[in-house]
């Protein structure tokens, strides 16, 4: 979009957001809510209560939240997110933090004091964080990301003892890049009605109605498979959207039919790319299709190890899945520095700085591929990041839940055959929708509490197999 444009659509962004607000948190709509409660009430044993009940809980929370808002707050959110969104694609482009700073404490301020307004029992931060993972606590997150703070860092080290490249040391044009993603999706039963797919600065998957789907991907010279990865991870989030409680009828839209949460998202995303694409099952059915488009591999193991770098960088849209972890804990810990701990905005750059080289062993040459890469903090998304990890250790936990009742992931993989793994997400995961939060979803399939074990047994093992070649 032009960005002369940007405060005129930030106006329009502004005047959409108050009157949504004041839709959602209207008098005659909370009666309306109230008439559904007393009708529910009086019903309590007809088909389908469980189900309606549970909407009436979540349109119940969120309308109480709503209500809590001063109006004001919402148009100044909504006026500083479209300003710090802009105001971050510049500073990026210049690696130019100062000029971002300002835009960020003002968005910080305004969380904070959507905090203060929402008066949940929660610390400021936890607040923040409960549109994308609802329950989810500091202590508890801190919990299960303990164990991971202790073992990331010591596999990284192992993985660097030998050096090897971040990305493959051959290079596909655009088109053929391209054309290896229309093979993947079209091997995973996309559908060209409901599914499309285009070009964006950042990969992303969005809903826009029933049976309309899309997903983003990029390009990045110099990794030829990046875009590939990409649209494997994209398309695990389409595929969940796809699968949620009744995609074309009575559900969408409504609060059942969303997704458990980001975390959960995130592990569909994450499955899909990692379980699958990054798996050596795969790298041995598809290393004939990147020999014959081009690229000069003479067996299957040089794509694997290609999709396999384990390599720590900057970047965490393209870091290895040793690394990402660790991106993740520190932009976790820095926003709730920001928020709760008094780090000062200025400070933010040589604070990041200073953790990318104690934990990883690199230091960004500039801002911009240091603390402004990501656009999460110029929405004033605070809370998001930890779904990235969280996702990893769903993803592992259920994949062992999955290996127990049909096999292996990559034994159907091996065979061509990725069905029985999607029927067996479709059949246990996807239709939850919003029935269960993170937790209790994993609980209730695994058998046991959410814990770092399997992702980090995963990990150790792909280590050890990559290290013996």
């Amino acid at each position: 979009m032009p960005s002369a444009g940007s405060a005129w659509r930030g106006e329009q962004l502004t005047l959409l957001a108050s009157q949504l607000h004041a839709r959602q948190s209207a008098p005659e709509y909370a009666d309306l809510i109230a008439a559904a409660r007393q009708e529910w009430s009086e019903n309590v044993s007809a088909p389908n209560q469980c189900e309606r009940g549970r909407n009436l809980d979540l349109l119940e929370q969120d309308l109480g939240r709503q209500q809590a808002l001063d109006p004001a707050l919402v148009a100044a959110l909504a006026t500083a997110k479209a300003k710090g969104y802009n105001c971050w694609q510049q500073a990026r482009r210049d690696s130019d933090f100062p000029a971002f700073a300002p835009a960020l404490q003002s968005l910080i301020d305004l969380r904070q004091e959507q905090a203060r307004q929402f008066n949940e029992p929660r610390s400021c931060w936890e607040t923040l964080a409960q549109p994308f993972e609802p329950d989810l606590s500091l202590t508890r997150l801190n919990e299960v990301f303990a164990p991971l703070r202790q073992r990331l860092p010591e596999l990284v080290a192992r993985s660097t003892t030998a050096p090897r490249p971040r990305t493959a040391p051959w290079d596909l044009p655009d088109a053929v890049q391209q054309h290896l993603c229309n093979q993947l999706l079209s091997s995973w039963g996309r559908s060209e009605q409901i599914t499309a797919v285009a070009r964006s600065p950042h990969p992303f998957s969005i809903t826009l109605g029933p049976r309309d789907y899309r997903i983003t991907t990029r390009v990045v010279t110099g990794q030829p498979l990046s875009c590939f990865l990409a649209t494997a991870h994209e398309w695990g989030h389409s595929l969940y959207e796809q699968g949620l409680p009744d995609q074309t009828h009575q559900w969408f839209a409504w609060p059942l039919g969303q997704a458990t949460s980001m975390a959960v998202h995130e592990s569909q995303s994450l499955f899909w790319e990692n379980r699958v694409a990054r798996s050596r099952a795969f790298a041995q059915t598809w290393w004939t299709s990147f020999r014959d488009a081009g690229a000069p591999l003479q067996r299957s193991e040089d794509l694997w190890t290609a999709m396999n770098p384990l390599a720590p960088g900057l970047n965490r849209v393209e870091a290895d899945e040793l690394s990402y972890g660790l991106h993740i804990l520190i932009r976790t810990d820095l926003e709730i520095a920001l928020l709760e701990q008094g780090l000062a905005v200025a400070d933010l750059p040589s604070e990041w700085n200073r953790r990318y080289r104690d934990l990883l062993g690199v230091t960004p040459e500039n801002d911009g591929e240091g603390c402004l890469q990501d656009v999460h903090w110029s929405e004033g998304l605070f809370g998001y990041f930890p779904s990235y990890l969280l996702g990893h250790l769903i993803s592992a936990q259920l994949s062992e839940a999955m290996t127990a009742a049909i096999g292996a992931p990559e034994e159907h993989v091996a065979a061509g055959d990725v069905t029985p793994l999607l029927s067996w997400l479709r059949e246990h995961v996807h239709p939850l929708g919003r029935a269960l939060n993170a937790e209790q979803l994993v609980q209730q399939i695994s058998g046991r509490p959410l814990d770092s074990t399997p992702f980090l047994t995963y990990l150790e093992a792909k280590l050890v197999a990559l290290s013996d070649l």
